[in-house]
């Protein structure tokens, strides 16, 4: 297995290369979860809100990072990762979120290469378990990631607004 540092990984296959962020690529990152959001919830964004929340991850990689996916220099896909920590397992666990690839690039591998490299990056990290959620609506989605080995937890997710 490949050894990837705390702040750099990639691979490539055909030019695809797979990277972590830096603060340059804020913008692009912004106007991806606007899209996101947009297409899967049908949610409008705060530009400026989004703005901070993805400046505030990558500068401080405790609170997760972004991977994103490049072709010859243009961003095209990203994840997201937090962290949680199972106290009944005593694993950390990552949750992977903020899932975007533009619609051009879709069908073309650039999702798969993204939870590859997260699979293989938590694995190097020890950790046992990646997580994410689907909007109930959005079943594209939720059809690619099963056909990619992802299955349905036995967890309904909740929140309380505060």
């Amino acid at each position: 297995m490949a050894k990837y540092s705390k702040h750099q990984i990639s691979s490539s296959l055909c030019f695809m290369k797979i990277r972590h962020a830096r603060i340059q690529d804020a913008d692009i990152i912004v106007s991806q979860n606007i899209a996101l959001a947009k297409e899967s919830e049908n949610v409008s964004l705060c530009p400026e809100i989004v703005s901070a929340g993805v400046t505030a991850v990558i500068a401080d990689p405790t609170k997760g990072f972004y991977l994103l996916a490049e072709e010859q220099g243009n961003v095209i896909g990203q994840l997201l990762v937090t962290y949680e920590w199972s106290d009944w397992r005593n694993i950390p666990i990552w949750w992977v979120q903020s899932i975007y690839v533009q619609k051009g690039w879709r069908g073309k591998k650039v999702l798969t290469r993204l939870l590859e490299t997260v699979s293989q990056q938590a694995h190097h990290h020890g950790v046992k378990s990646l997580r994410l959620y689907v909007h109930q609506n959005n079943t594209a989605a939720a059809l690619a990631y099963e056909k990619l080995g992802w299955k349905p937890a036995s967890y309904n997710l909740y929140h309380l607004p505060l």
